[in-house]
């Protein structure tokens, strides 16, 4: 009788910044990212990617979560390593040629 549409419910997305990391390496990192992957569905969260700079000790990762305060608590959670700054962000259209 009636079409039921299943509407796709968008997850805010944040970019996180971790400044001055200690032992910032690239072995690190990924093993940071790992334990946040081994959790983040007990909150609802997924963290998408990660960029890094080592020479400068920072940390970048883009999570989709519920709020600021689900995607922050993965990461004291998985590995201790809190963002020191967390921003609500859009996704802007990629580019196909690149």
């Amino acid at each position: 009788m009636f079409a039921w549409i299943k509407k796709e419910v968008k997850m805010p997305l944040f970019l996180d910044i971790h400044q001055d990391v200690p032992g910032l390496t690239t072995e690190a990192v990924a093993q940071a990212h790992a334990k946040d992957l081994e959790i983040q569905g007990k909150y609802n969260v997924r963290y998408r990617r990660y960029w890094y700079d080592t020479k400068n000790g920072k940390v970048f990762c883009l999570v989709e979560a519920p709020d600021k305060e689900s995607a922050m608590i993965v990461h004291r959670e998985a590995h201790g390593l809190v963002a020191d700054e967390i921003f609500e962000v859009q996704e802007g259209i990629v580019d196909p040629t690149v």
